[in-house]
């Protein structure tokens, strides 16, 4: 039946590839031929298109031969998640994670003796495994199956867990292990899920770097706390990561010393531990946000991204904000602005720290609303326009001096007056804040 199929559909292609030569040919050699022409030409594409796609992508080997290729040496059976041993054959990963489980130091087929034991996937293999089962028609290994949930086999937890060991061996067994757990806890979301169900799994994770200096081996410390910003993405994570007692610690530590990802890595990861509000107090309490701030104020762009990300969360607590004011963050984060470095994501910071009266008192500086008065005039963003009036409201609506400077801008280029009208709710309710106060204040303005 499926033969007969694939005749009809050849002979079909045929007849629509002879009618397509025709009319190309008649677009290409009258000068008068019309739409109606161009859109049969069209027409018959597509019908070429749809034959395309329903016709099955064969692979040029016999079913037979191929089903042989994508079983596991091991265990005979279709490989569910093809990996590469470090002496290039392929095997079904728990199928040889047993083997090396078990204290086998030697590949099974070439016998070869392995100089690590660490498993790369085959992503093409795993790609041409499963076109083959879907023209077959056949259902999928089972891990494919579970690859994208919470399920994680019990030989995968061996292997996690002889992972975690590692970390307490030699020097070269702790690379080599986190390495595998930064690798395996960014691609496979059920590692992220499972790992904190183990006995102390996240003091054993960072056990290398709680027990030297945290920078003296850069490329270790930044697989380990690169490793940490992964986990923390899983939700149930959160809560148990920033609770522990080593964690925020030595993120804050890695924010001052080792490689530039490294530094990243780890305001990444408190930003998204921030996400629970409960996390933001944690991290508040803990001395991390001087070197969030540091990091900040360094100025290497993707560091200050996340930096600033980080400081955005941590702001949004009363409490976290006298903190950053008394740090000085208003300064530094003014500073940035009237650089004109990450002007959108620093406004947020800002507009968020002004709504407290310790930062009102930094901000009460002419220079500062004049530059604030030009971003509203001189950006696109509805969102940036409504953060600095944000600011603008919280700065000047108890200081009459402020006031009248604004006064004095207004009646030359109503910037608010524009912002009242075509702004964002927020940003015409706060422009109309300032115009009030204003006319109240002076009430000669009106009638200029």
């Amino acid at each position: 039946m499926a033969k007969q199929e694939e005749l009809v559909a050849a002979g079909e292609e045929t007849e629509l590839k002879k009618e397509l030569e025709r009319i190309v040919k008649m677009i290409l050699e009258e000068d008068d031929y019309g739409i109606e022409t161009t859109i049969e030409a069209i027409r018959i594409l597509s019908c070429l298109a749809n034959l395309k796609m329903k016709k099955p992508v064969g692979l040029g080997i016999d079913d037979k031969v191929l089903s042989d290729k994508f079983k596991c040496p091991l265990s005979g059976e279709i490989m569910g998640d093809p990996v590469v041993l470090g002496s290039g054959q392929t095997y079904d990963r728990p199928h040889i994670q047993k083997w090396l489980n078990d204290g086998n130091l030697t590949c099974p087929l070439s016998k070869q003796v392995l100089t690590h034991s660490i498993l790369t996937p085959n992503c093409l293999v795993r790609e041409l495994i499963s076109r083959w089962c879907k023209d077959c028609g056949i259902a999928l290994p089972k891990s494919y199956q579970d690859s994208d949930g919470d399920v994680i086999a019990e030989v995968d937890r061996i292997y996690l867990n002889s992972l975690l060991e590692k970390l307490s061996s030699s020097l070269s067994d702790q690379k080599e292990a986190a390495k595998e757990l930064r690798r395996l806890t960014k691609t496979t979301p059920s590692y992220r899920a499972v790992f904190c169900e183990f006995n102390d799994a996240i003091s054993r994770l960072l056990s290398p770097l709680s027990q030297r200096e945290v920078e003296s081996d850069p490329g270790l410390q930044e697989d380990l706390i690169t490793t940490v910003l992964n986990l923390s993405i899983h939700g149930s994570n959160k809560k148990v990561l920033a609770e522990n007692a080593v964690v925020i610690p030595l993120l804050s530590e890695s924010m001052k010393f080792g490689t530039i990802e490294t530094r990243r890595n780890a305001a990444a990861a408190l930003f998204s531990l921030s996400a629970l509000d409960s996390n933001k107090i944690i991290i508040g309490n803990s001395g991390a946000l001087v070197p969030l701030l540091e990091l900040l104020q360094e100025g290497h762009p993707l560091a200050m991204k996340d930096a600033a990300s980080a400081i955005f969360n941590l702001c949004i607590p009363p409490v976290n904000k006298a903190k950053f004011t008394e740090i000085g963050a208003v300064d530094i984060i003014l500073q940035k602005i009237k650089d004109g470095i990450l002007v959108d994501e620093l406004l947020g910071i800002l507009a968020l720290l002004s709504t407290h009266h310790s930062a009102v008192d930094e901000l009460g500086d002419p220079d500062t609303l004049q530059c604030l008065l030009k971003i509203i005039r001189d950006s696109d963003s509805e969102r940036t326009k409504e953060n600095c009036v944000a600011i603008l409201y919280d700065m000047c609506i108890k200081n009459l001096a402020l006031l009248m400077v604004i006064k004095t801008e207004e009646i030359r280029k109503h910037t608010l007056a524009e912002l009242a009208e075509t702004g964002t709710p927020r940003a015409r309710r706060k422009a109309g804040g300032i115009l009030a106060k204003i006319f109240k204040a002076f009430p000669s303005t009106h009638s200029a």
